[in-house]
C-alpha cells in the first residue's frame, strides 16, 4: 500500500471526503486556514493534524505538501528563516505551474500564507515573504531560506501517518539544513523598523499569544 492509500484509509469517512476535496492548491490552502493555529510544542504527523483539526506552521506544512501530491505534484516543502533568537522560522510547502513557483503556508499571520504561481525562482518567491515577516519587536526578521526537501523520498519513515516517523523527517531530514542567505550584513545594518500602522495591519486576525517572543514557551 502507498503511503497516501495508507493515510487515506486511517481517515474517518467525514476527513477522507475533506481530503478526497483537497483539489487545487486553493482549496488546499482555505482548508489549512481552517484549522486551528497553536503554536504547541507537539509536532503532529498529517494524519493526526487532520484529526485534531490544529496545526502550526511544520505540520501543517506537511500536510499540504501531502495533498499536493495527491493532486500530481512532488511534495516540496521550504523553511525560511529568521535572524536566530528573533522569530520563528515558517515553513513552505512548494507547487510549481508551467514553469513558476507558488506555495502554501499555515500561519498566524495573515500575509504569510498562500502565493500564486507567479514567481520564476525560489528567491523571488521567498522575497514576497520579506516585508510580511515582522517580529513583535516590529524588526524585519526574514534572513534566508532552505533548498526543497522531497518528501516522497522518505516513505519508509510513514510520515504521513506515523508521528514518530513524521519527527524523524522534520528533525533528522528537514531542520539543519544550511540556509541560503536573502540579504547581507550591510543591508541588515541600514533595515527599517515595521512602523506602529504596518505592524497593526500584518498582525490582523492574529493571536498573538502565540507568537514567538509572547507564547508561554518563551
Amino acid at each position: 500500500m502507498s503511503l497516501l492509500s495508507e493515510f487515506e484509509a486511517q481517515l474517518p469517512h467525514k476527513q477522507q471526503t475533506i481530503f478526497q476535496n483537497l483539489n487545487s492548491p486553493f482549496t488546499i490552502q482555505e482548508y489549512l486556514d481552517s484549522l486551528v493555529y497553536q503554536a504547541v510544542e507537539r509536532d503532529r504527523s498529517p494524519l493526526n493534524v487532520m484529526l485534531d483539526e490544529q496545526c502550526h506552521c511544520l505540520d501543517g506544512g506537511f500536510l499540504a505538501a501531502l495533498a499536493l501530491w495527491r493532486i500530481g505534484y512532488k511534495p516540496l516543502v521550504i523553511d525560511i528563516v529568521p535572524y536566530p533568537g528573533e522569530d520563528d522560522d515558517h515553513v513552505l510547502a512548494l507547487y510549481k505551474i508551467h514553469g513558476f513557483w507558488g506555495a502554501l503556508a499555515k500561519s498566524n499571520y495573515v500575509n504569510l500564507g498562500f502565493r500564486e504561481p507567479v514567481y520564476k525562482n525560489l528567491r523571488e518567491l521567498v522575497m514576497t515573504y520579506f516585508e510580511h515577516y515582522a517580529s513583535v519587536k516590529q524588526t524585519k526578521a526574514l534572513r534566508g531560506y532552505t533548498r526543497p526537501l522531497d518528501a516522497s523520498r522518505y516513505t519508509r519513515l510513514n510520515w504521513a501517518v506515523d508521528e514518530v516517523g513524521a519527527n524523524k523527517l522534520y528533525y533528522k531530514h528537514f531542520y539543519g539544513r544550511k540556509a541560503i542567505p536573502i540579504i547581507t550584513p550591510q543591508m541588515v545594518s541600514y533595515l527599517s523598523p515595521v512602523t506602529d500602522k504596518a505592524y497593526k495591519s500584518e498582525t490582523l486576525f492574529t493571536d498573538l499569544n502565540w507568537s514567538f517572543g509572547i507564547r508561554p514557551d518563551h
